[in-house]
């Protein structure tokens, strides 16, 4: 019997006795969303590329590939996944990065992962191997369910393949980083995101602004010229511990938040423990702290704040959705999976 073979069978005797299974690919986002609950069912063997053209700038996957396997392949040919998700030391599947919607320090200039999703191919909570979308930036008929998965945590399906667009990898990269205070990088940064400036990366640690440059040598170089600061030998690394969140910064507590903000939002509680990445738009924050007292500071700002670790797992961890939104992804999780198989409770306690 075949990995595919198995895997709808254990959803279709899950369904038949109302057996919750809990999704694992490389389980390196384990600690994202509440507990997860239910019967491990294993997607990391079913992996590999399925389709690669070059020409066309697409690639599809089966989703149990790490990350770090199609980041090198499509090196090979001068391309990459340009929203980078984390790779979270070759852990990380291409699966489990789209379904917690992850994408690396670029998201602001070339997007997110769910921009770059052609379409899917996923078992519903029937066993059911479904397709939607395609393989082809062309394809554009039908309901865009592809992108439906994008953060929704395997909870409407099983993830088996993913197609992709890539892009060319640019030719080089240059980073100045700056000694500043949040407040100041979040000017800087907002005002050099509005110019024609090669922006890749732009985040503020530790009392320092980091802005990447990416492009051709001679474009970047003419741009880095007229920022202040001090370049880079080797900008990878920095940059890589930044996607994978292995600063010292990730590490020192256990507990961590993350807030969805207006890039030019005002630096609050200066005094707490900060991370401000996407040129301001995605900001972290260590340490312990009331939920009701960000969320109040999220709302301020027009934004969301998530409990990404730490704290009671099986409490919500997600912003609170008003009851239009929870009666939507209710009715679609009863469309995919009726019998509430797929992580039931991952994403809220009420699915």
């Amino acid at each position: 019997m075949t990995t595919l073979a198995r895997l709808k069978d254990q959803v279709r005797n899950a369904a038949s006795n109302s057996e919750p299974l809990c999704i694992v690919g490389g389980n390196s986002k384990r600690h994202l969303g509440r507990e997860p609950t239910g019967t491990p069912i294993e997607v990391s063997h079913y992996s590999g590329i399925v389709d690669y053209q070059p020409t066309e700038l697409v690639v599809s996957a089966r989703a149990g590939t790490a990350v770090s396997e199609l980041q090198q392949t499509l090196a090979e040919k001068n391309q990459m996944l340009a929203c980078d998700p984390p790779e979270f030391d070759g852990k990380a599947t291409i699966g489990g990065a789209l379904a917690c919607n992850q994408s690396g320090p670029s998201r602001p200039w070339y997007g997110s992962i769910r921009d770059y999703v052609l379409g899917v191919r996923l078992i519903n909570g029937k066993g059911e191997h479904l397709r939607f979308g395609g393989q082809v930036m062309k394809n554009v008929a039908g309901y865009d369910v592809s992108r439906l998965q994008a953060g929704a945590m395997g909870t409407y399906g099983l993830l088996t393949e993913i197609s992709l667009k890539v892009w060319p990898k640019p030719e080089s990269s240059i980073t100045v980083r700056r000694n500043t205070d949040a407040s100041d990088a979040i000017r800087v940064m907002s005002e050099i995101s509005m110019t024609p400036a090669p922006l890749t990366g732009a985040c503020w640690y530790d009392g320092n602004m980091y802005l990447r440059l990416s492009g051709p040598g001679a474009v970047i170089e003419a741009a880095a010229s007229g920022l202040t600061g001090e370049r880079l030998v080797d900008d990878t690394a920095f940059w890589t511990s930044l996607r994978d969140q292995t600063l010292p910064f990730f590490s020192e507590t256990p507990d961590l938040w993350r807030f969805s903000l207006r890039s030019t939002s005002a630096h609050v509680n200066s005094h707490d423990d900060w991370l401000i990445d996407w040129g301001g738009a995605q900001r972290w924050l260590a340490g312990q702290h009331d939920r009701a007292e960000l969320e109040g500071v999220a709302a301020s700002a027009n934004g969301e704040v998530t409990r990404i670790r730490g704290g009671d797992q099986s409490a919500e961890r997600l912003p609170s959705l008003s009851d239009s939104k929870r009666e939507l992804l209710i009715r679609l999780k009863q469309a995919f999976d009726p019998a509430r198989v797929f992580n039931p409770g991952r994403l809220y306690g009420w699915m």
